[in-house]
């Protein structure tokens, strides 16, 4: 059978100059809707990608499974789907799995085998223990369990991505077919790495997912971080590095996106050496603990979980983003044409400062001077 590593890049272009969409919609209430607005949206920027990676991850999805992991795997062969069920049955009750329903559609080729996976384990364990139990599950079947790719496996969300436009990922996915609360989305014009399946964006890791325009060129030394608190990075891209840091930071370790921020985006030198005593010394201090993994280079995301939706860029903001609410409403885009191709008359749109985020919450929606002021993040 064919390896993952084969079923990449139809066009078989080497480096290409960096673009990217980025897409998110949270409705704050926590009520579900459609991605039809998602996929109009992504269509409207379809130049700036080239077909070479889609995808989305959507957050509410499973309501009847809500209190399962649902593991999405990719196989390239049978032995490897063989493997990943027999591994995933030694510590879990699969309830239930099944192929992640397809239809056939222009511009997707070489597929991978795609199924899912509802499961629970088999012994109680203490919500963070089983989280991070989870998590290394999904890292274990990546890096030892050839021919098989665990692409999302968090409770009632899901990542459906691969090798083509968004629009046609999300008709060949059928995502016209589920509703969620948090919808996010990617085209990928990839630059310093290969296009494959798996490799198409977003980048999850238990609930928490990432999409990301630009390039990390800090890549080498925040990979040699991660890997030395337990990470391994396999996946041939750049964005891997800032899943597993949100993995490590907000999920093991509890910090705020606020001060997640403060890591991977910190203020500049000048900027802390002006600041009072006291958030001067959070900030050197953040410098001390957490310096590998700043993250230098242009770079744009969009980070979602459950009860969240963020976005991020670089500190001297080299990679578009623009915010906006209507009604219970935020969107989050590369272009602000595209948020106004959905939702033409808007309450607030704004453009963030660079390193400063927008963070949507589950009954609160973000205010524009909140992302527009550096000094109003401690």
């Amino acid at each position: 059978m064919r390896d993952l590593d084969a079923i990449n890049n139809p066009y078989r272009e080497d480096k290409l100059v960096s673009a990217c969409s980025i897409f998110g919609m949270m409705n704050v209430t926590g009520e579900a809707f459609s991605g039809e607005p998602i996929f109009r949206a992504m269509e409207n920027m379809h130049d700036r990608g080239n077909g070479l990676g889609g995808g989305f991850a959507v957050y509410g999805i499973y309501p009847d499974r809500a209190d399962c992991y649902a593991f999405h795997v990719m196989f390239a062969s049978q032995a490897g789907r063989r493997a990943t069920e027999d591994f995933l049955k030694h510590d879990l009750i699969i309830e239930h799995s099944e192929e992640i329903p397809t239809r056939k559609t222009e511009g997707i080729a070489n597929e991978p085998c795609i199924w899912r996976y509802f499961a629970k384990p088999k012994s109680a364990m203490d919500e963070s223990a089983l989280e991070d139990h989870i998590a290394a599950m999904a890292l274990r079947i990546n890096n030892e369990i050839e021919e098989s790719f665990v692409f999302s496996s968090g409770k009632n969300m899901g990542v459906f991505k691969g090798v083509g436009f968004p629009e046609q990922i999300a008709r060949y996915f059928r995502l016209e077919e589920y509703e969620g609360h948090i919808w996010t989305a990617h085209g990928r014009f990839p630059t310093n790495s290969q296009a494959w399946w798996g490799g198409a964006h977003p980048f999850c890791l238990f609930d928490w997912s990432v999409v990301h325009n630009g390039e990390i060129s800090s890549y080498g030394a925040n990979r040699a971080y991660l890997e030395s608190v337990g990470y391994r990075c396999a996946l041939h891209t750049d964005t891997e590095v800032m899943a597993y840091a949100i993995d490590l930071l907000m999920r093991r370790q509890g910090l705020s996106a606020e001060m997640f921020a403060n890591v991977v985006a910190p203020p500049l030198w000048t900027e802390i050496d002006r600041m009072n005593d006291g958030r001067r010394e959070l900030h050197i201090a953040l410098r001390a603990v957490y310096g590998g993994l700043l993250m230098n280079g242009p770079f744009a995301v969009v980070i979602a979980n459950a009860k969240q939706m963020i976005a991020l860029t670089d500190r001297i903001r080299l990679r578009p983003l623009t915010a906006a609410t209507r009604g219970d409403t935020l969107y989050l885009s590369s272009e602000e044409a595209a948020i106004r191709l959905v939702s033409p008359d808007l309450d607030e749109v704004w453009t963030p400062m660079g390193g400063v985020p927008v963070i949507g919450r589950l009954g609160s929606l973000p205010r524009p001077e909140e992302s527009t002021l550096r000094a109003q993040v401690a």
